[in-house]
C-alpha cells in the first residue's frame, strides 16, 4: 500500500475493497454492534482481511463518529449504520459554532473508540498489512453538523461563517488523525463525500484550502493520506489532485481515462469499480474485464477497488475475482502495463 501510494516498484498491486457492513456479515455480528464497539470492528476486519487476503485493514464505520463527539443526535440502528438527524442537526442555529467544543480523541467518545480500534487492529496484523486510521472531511462534517441543505446555501449566503466552521472542523480532524496515527495507523482515510457537490469555483474557494490544511497536518505527523470523495468529481478532479493527498479514490460516475487525464500521472489511484452492478451483481469474468479496463487507463499508479463500499451481499467468488486480479498484476514507475 504505502510503496503504490510513493509510485514505488510493488510486486502486485494492493488490494483495497472497502468492508464495513460487508465485513460484519462475515464475522457473523450486527453492525449496530461493529460501530459501536472498536473490538467487534476490529476482530471482523482481521477476519475479512485474511479470508480475503485484503491489504489493509481499516476503522472506517459511518460519518457520525466526529458528529457524536461535537454532541450531534444520533439515530441507532441495530443492522444499519447509525444516522444523523438533519432536522435537529447541531448548527441548525449557526450562533451555536462558538459554543462548539473541541473533541478529545483520547476521551472516551466514539472517536477514542476509532483510536482503540487502530490499536488492536496493529497488534492483530503486525506489519503484515496497512492499518487505516479515518477522519471526516470539511465539507462531509460540515453537513453533518449544519445539514446539507443548509450547508449548500451557505456557501453563497454565510461564507464567513463557512470558513469559520471549516477551520474549526479541520484542526479537530488534525488532532484526531494525529492519535490513530500514533495508536499505529499508516496512513488516515478522509472521507469528504459532500465535496462532489460543489463545482469547481466552490470547491477551489471553500473546499480546497482547508482539505489542503488537513492533509499537510497528517503529512507532518509522519502519515500518508487516502482521499475518498463519493459521487461524481468530473468537474473538480483536476482541483481535487491540487490537494496533495497520496492518493485518491475514484468513484464509478467518474470515467477512470478521465481521472487519470486531470489528476496527472504522479496520483495514485484506486477504483472504480460500480459496487451494486458490477462488484455484486457481475460474474468474475465481468469484473475482471472491467478492472483490465481501470487498470488499462490508470497504471501504473493504481490500487484495486471499487468506487465505494462494498455492498453487504456481494458473492465473495467476486471479491476473490478482484484478489485474483491484484494478485496478477504488478505496478512499476517504468511501464504502462504490467501483468505478472
Amino acid at each position: 500500500m504505502i510503496a503504490a501510494m510513493e509510485g514505488r516498484l510493488v510486486d502486485s498491486l494492493p488490494f483495497l475493497p472497502i468492508t464495513m457492513m460487508f465485513a460484519a456479515d462475515y464475522a457473523g455480528v450486527k453492525y449496530g454492534r461493529y460501530a459501536r464497539d472498536y473490538q467487534v470492528l476490529a476482530d471482523a476486519q482481521l477476519r475479512v482481511a485474511e479470508a480475503f487476503d485484503i491489504d489493509t485493514v481499516s476503522t472506517i464505520s459511518d460519518p457520525a463518529r466526529e458528529a457524536a463527539d461535537y454532541g450531534s443526535e444520533i439515530e441507532w440502528f441495530d443492522d444499519q449504520p447509525p444516522a444523523l438527524i438533519e432536522a435537529r442537526s447541531l448548527l441548525a442555529d449557526p450562533g451555536r459554532l462558538a459554543s462548539l467544543k473541541p473533541i478529545d480523541p483520547l476521551g472516551d467518545g466514539r472517536m477514542h473508540d476509532r483510536v482503540r480500534a487502530v490499536e488492536r487492529l496493529r497488534r492483530g496484523v503486525g506489519q503484515e498489512k496497512a492499518v487505516e486510521g479515518w477522519v471526516e472531511g470539511p465539507c462531509a462534517e460540515a453537513a453533518d453538523l449544519r445539514g446539507i441543505n443548509r450547508l449548500m446555501l451557505d456557501f453563497h449566503d454565510a461564507p464567513d461563517f463557512v470558513r469559520e466552521l471549516f477551520a474549526l472542523l479541520v484542526q479537530n480532524a488534525i488532532a484526531c488523525a494525529r492519535a490513530q496515527l500514533a495508536a499505529g495507523a499508516d496512513y488516515i482515510g478522509i472521507g469528504d463525500a459532500a465535496a462532489s457537490l460543489v463545482g469547481p469555483r466552490r470547491y477551489d474557494a471553500f473546499v480546497l484550502p482547508y482539505e489542503q490544511q488537513l492533509i499537510d497536518g497528517i503529512h507532518q505527523a509522519g502519515g500518508k493520506v487516502r482521499l475518498h470523495i463519493c459521487g461524481s468529481i468530473r468537474r473538480i478532479a483536476a482541483h481535487v489532485a491540487v490537494a496533495r493527498a497520496d492518493m485518491v479514490d475514484i468513484d464509478y460516475p467518474v470515467p477512470m481515462h478521465e481521472a487519470r487525464e486531470r489528476m496527472g500521472p504522479n496520483m495514485t489511484l484506486a477504483g472504480n469499480l460500480e459496487p451494486a452492478a458490477v462488484v455484486r451483481s457481475g460474474s468474475p469474468a465481468e469484473i475482471t474485464a472491467a478492472l483490465e479496463q481501470c487498470f488499462a487507463a490508470a497504471a501504473p499508479r493504481y490500487i484495486v477497488g471499487a468506487g465505494c463500499e462494498i455492498v453487504r451481499d456481494t458473492p465473495h467468488q467476486n471479491l476473490r475475482a478482484m484478489l485474483a486480479f491484484a494478485r496478477s498484476h504488478a505496478g512499476s514507475p517504468n511501464a504502462l502495463h504490467c501483468p505478472r
